[in-house]
């Protein structure tokens, strides 16, 4: 068959360990035999981060902010021990954090669900979208290891006035942080979700913890509600949905007594502890679609997981391994399908929604990798495949409906 056509490239983030690996294999097997990719190449590997001193980090989002759709491989944060065994100059930010930063978007998070494969929340019948704030906070976080003294939180405003709050008076060593936000970055995100919920015709969940945190949460909840009721709550009404605020232990405990059907909207940190919680509780984490939105229209899909490490060690001892490549191909035909709306190409909307249904053809068969064959039902015999003979699978089953 001819090859699909594309117009305007995809800015293309490569990665790091298996998930680089299994990144390759998706590209040879599912998607260069079909169609004519164009994608301007960043190799966001840990190694040419530091060749670079991560100005090809920078260099991806600017082009992600100029080509409006990009498609990321799972990297490597670095720690200590990363330090040593990559030899860094130094340990370099979340590149996640560094492109959300730039491109100041809201991460949209859902789960694969298949009929075979039971959430092991009983009550959960429908999917639970996480909406994660992708801006600021922990991830942009000043910090300090500091001996006996005393810590404090120092502004300057325009004027060169000084306020000064305390923060700790230290008898001992210990260790602070400064995070920050900015009201322009949470009312983008705030409409992203109340937009996103418009679209999708669900509810929206937000929960901070205001209690506690009497001006910065307060601040994310203020906002959430001006919006909301000059902007959303007429178009909520008509819809028949709701918008609904509560602390966020609150909103744990009423998540797992839910149904689900609605969208969690969340900060930063919570958003990427509660999405891990909210795919594993549906079936796998490699079983979660990701997917950046800024409000000027930009768009990155990604895998929500990470490199998945403890296969890579096995691969270079030379190991064949069962690693799931299903949020990687999603994040793939993700940005496909968008790429082909954003474009008008009916025919690479329609490749990437085959791609899927290949995928979910092969599962529904029992050919799936080892992570997902103790969650199935019973109701089908299943097989546990290698990465390879899952993609190889996949593939025939992509021949078979194009």
């Amino acid at each position: 068959m001819e090859k699909i056509k594309m117009t305007t490239p995809l800015v293309e983030m490569d990665g790091d360990e298996m998930t680089r690996i299994i990144w390759q294999e998706i590209k040879d097997e599912l998607i260069l035999p079909f169609v004519d990719l164009k994608t301007e190449y960043y190799d966001l590997g840990l190694v040419n981060r530091d060749a670079t001193n991560d100005k090809v980090t920078v260099d991806s989002a600017n082009a992600t902010k100029k080509y409006g759709v990009a498609v990321k491989c799972a990297t490597i944060t670095p720690n200590k021990q990363r330090m040593s065994e990559y030899n860094l100059k130094e340990m370099w930010k979340s590149p996640n954090g560094t492109i959300r930063a730039i491109l100041d978007g809201t991460v949209f998070r859902a789960p694969i669900t298949l009929p075979i494969i039971k959430p092991a929340v009983k009550t959960w019948v429908e999917p639970i979208t996480i909406a994660r704030h992708a801006y600021g906070d922990v991830y942009k976080a000043t910090e300090m290891r500091v001996p006996k003294g005393k810590a404090e939180i120092v502004f300057t405003d325009e004027n060169g006035v000084e306020t000064r709050e305390t923060v700790y008076d230290f008898e001992c060593d210990g260790v602070f942080q400064g995070q920050y936000n900015k009201d322009s970055s949470i009312k983008s995100f705030a409409r992203s979700c109340f937009n996103y919920a418009v679209d999708k015709k669900q509810s929206l969940w937000f929960s901070t913890k205001d209690t506690i945190s009497k001006k910065y949460d307060q601040t994310f909840k203020l906002i959430f509600e001006e919006i909301y009721e000059n902007e959303y709550k007429t178009k909520f009404t008509e819809l028949g949905i709701e918008y609904f605020y509560t602390l966020i232990d609150d909103a744990v405990a009423r998540v797992i007594r839910s149904k689900g059907g609605f969208i969690w909207a969340l900060k930063n940190y919570d958003g990427d502890v509660m999405s891990d919680m909210v795919s594993t509780a549906f079936g796998s984490l490699a079983m979660m679609t990701s997917v950046l939105v800024s409000p000027d229209g930009n768009f990155e899909y990604e895998a929500a997981h990470g490199t998945v490490t403890r296969h890579y060690y096995k691969y270079l001892n030379g190991e064949k391994t069962s690693t799931n490549p299903m949020a990687t191909i999603y994040a793939w035909t993700g940005a496909l399908k968008k790429r082909g709306e954003l474009d008008d190409l009916p025919d690479l909307i329609s490749f990437g929604e085959k791609l899927e249904t290949a995928c979910i053809n092969t599962l529904m068969s029992g050919v799936m990798t080892k992570d997902l064959v103790n969650l199935t039902d019973g109701s089908v015999e299943v097989k546990p495949v290698l990465t390879s003979e899952f993609i190889s699978e996949i593939r025939k089953n992509l021949e078979a409906i194009l």
